[in-house]
């Protein structure tokens, strides 16, 4: 962004770009951590109950952590 569009910025939402861009960020954190906490709490519940096999529950858990690592990587770099 440049000078004038920063001022602009600060001058109608009384924030910085940077620290908006972090709370941001810590919303879509949070929001992805509630999710995959609930996915993998009901996934577990499912092969508890022998509803899903060892694989179904796994691969639960590898998309949660794949969307997690592609998330922190194009967000955080």
């Amino acid at each position: 962004m440049t000078a004038e569009q920063i001022n602009a910025f600060q001058a109608n939402s009384g924030i910085a770009p940077a620290t908006m861009s972090t709370v941001l960020i810590g919303v879509v954190f949070a929001v992805l951590l509630l999710w995959g906490s609930w996915a993998i709490r009901t996934a577990y519940f499912g092969w508890a109950e022998n509803k899903l096999n060892q694989r179904q529950f796994l691969s639960v858990m590898v998309r949660f952590l794949t969307m997690y690592l592609v998330l922190t990587f194009f967000l955080l770099s």
